[in-house]
């Protein structure tokens, strides 16, 4: 299905991706941060959000994002070659001039905060795996898919901000991997219409889950007592990964608190739907959010 956004993006590739940072769980780049900061966050965003409609066939119709990174129009649908073309144009980020607008964008960014390739590739690497594997057989199978799709974009917040220790990155490797399970639970259904399942299979029979109950407009008691048992992991992953936001000063901590209280307000936005996931995502008011910045930031819950 072709997202509005991508709708928009038919003529420029490279514009209004970026307006679906308002979409996610937790702040991107917003005002309170100093303007460079905002800039280069922003230009990371566009890179990990591409790289995600690539994977998930959401470019805009009309192959222009194919013809910039140099795949042939009979390829335009093949996600795994854009995959391997949108790789190859992020080593010219690093050695070169890159095709797409997007990661031209980032080049800036990369040479300012000297970035490495190894995160960005992560997340190809991870959108790759999207295209071989739908099912994960175990909650450790799926934490190592997390380390690939998520973990990277905390890393790359850290090394933007100048801020990376190993600590941090372990706190921030927990907060990102929950953010990513609790995306995964307000996703069951649009995930299932990609014939994908994040929910561990060995999770799904232990609480007698059967792939045909997640196609149901409401879900039933055994699918909600799973999506309860996955939300109660996520939440553990925010609550151990926390104390981030405590390691650091200004404006930073209170954009990580941003991060850890937006995870938190959609676990307790899929509990408030009583974990029922499957007639869309639920997602956490303004006022919810803001007492749970409030909250992570007293260091409490």
């Amino acid at each position: 299905m072709v997202t509005e956004a991508g709708a928009r993006r038919a003529g420029d590739p490279g514009r209004d991706t970026l307006d679906k940072a308002a979409d996610e769980n937790f702040p991107v780049a917003p005002f309170f941060l100093p303007r460079a900061w905002r800039e280069d966050l922003m230009a990371v965003y566009g890179f990990a959000r591409l790289v995600d409609d690539i994977g998930d066939g959401d470019l805009a119709p009309g192959g222009a994002d194919a013809r910039l990174l140099g795949v042939a129009p009979e390829r335009a649908d093949d996600r795994l070659a854009l995959l391997d073309a949108f790789e190859a144009d992020l080593h010219r980020v690093f050695d070169a001039t890159p095709r797409h607008p997007l990661l031209r964008r980032l080049q800036p960014t990369v040479r300012r905060r000297a970035l490495t390739p190894e995160p960005f590739l992560g997340l190809i690497a991870a959108n790759r795996q999207d295209q071989l594997v739908t099912r994960y057989e175990t909650y450790e199978d799926l934490l190592a898919y997390c380390e690939l799709s998520a973990n990277p974009v905390g890393r790359l917040v850290l090394a933007v901000t100048g801020t990376t220790t190993p600590e941090r990155v372990r706190r921030s490797d927990l907060i990102c991997t929950a953010l990513q399970i609790v995306e995964h639970l307000q996703d069951v259904a649009e995930d299932l219409g990609r014939d994908r399942i994040y929910l561990p299979a060995e999770d799904m029979k232990r609480f007698h889950v059967q792939e045909a109950d997640l196609a149901t407009p409401s879900a039933g008691a055994s699918v909600r007592a799973l999506v309860a048992f996955e939300a109660e992991r996520a939440r553990e992953l925010l609550n151990e990964g926390a104390p981030l936001v405590g390691s650091v000063h200004g404006r930073l901590k209170l954009l990580l608190a941003g991060f850890v209280a937006g995870g938190r307000a959609a676990v307790e936005a899929i509990a408030a739907a009583d974990f029922d996931v499957l007639p869309g995502p639920p997602r956490p008011g303004k006022l919810r959010l803001l007492r749970e910045v409030g909250v992570t930031l007293r260091g409490e819950g």
